[in-house]
């Protein structure tokens, strides 16, 4: 049975460890090694980890008896408009299929709606497969965006969002 945790900063390395497992079957067709080395330097690092933590992020992981399979990480955006984002969600691929993604999602839907939210909203890359599973979810594509995350990489990405 697949159940659910709130991570603490003892987690970080299972954080750490489920995105590098992650990443390449997700992303090295549409970003390369290059890239996913950079981002996965920068954005799951203990440092950024742990600050996440301490400003606010919650993540879930989710466990079927020892076994981690996967994460999610989400935060508020916007206190005044209520507005929340996921950050991350990630399945290790052995896992993908079983509906972990889709216990997440969920459990972050409920969160948030809980505390108010009036809506969550996630970037998720254009080349992702993942973007069919959030449209699926009721989420809707809100805009395109190119962002900028240095050493001349980008992030080509749609904000997707669903309304409570």
């Amino acid at each position: 049975m697949i159940t659910l945790r709130k991570a603490k900063e003892q987690d970080i390395e299972i954080i750490r460890d489920i995105a590098a497992a992650t990443w390449p079957s997700t992303y090295l067709d549409i970003i390369g090694q290059a890239q996913i080395d950079y981002m996965l330097d920068k954005m799951y690092n203990k440092g950024e980890l742990l600050n996440q933590l301490m400003d606010g992020y919650i993540y879930l992981i989710a466990e079927e008896g020892e076994n981690q399979l996967g994460f999610a990480g989400y935060s508020i955006i916007d206190h005044e408009a209520r507005i929340y984002k996921l950050q991350k969600l990630y399945v290790l691929p052995s896992a993908q299929g079983k509906g972990v993604g889709k216990i997440l999602i969920n459990e972050v839907f409920n969160k948030v709606k809980d505390a108010g939210a009036s809506a969550l909203q996630l970037n998720v890359n254009k080349g992702n497969k993942a973007k069919d599973f959030y449209l699926k979810g009721g989420f809707t594509i809100k805009e395109s965006v190119k962002l900028d995350i240095g050493e001349g990489y980008f992030m080509d990405d749609y904000i997707m969002e669903y309304k409570f």
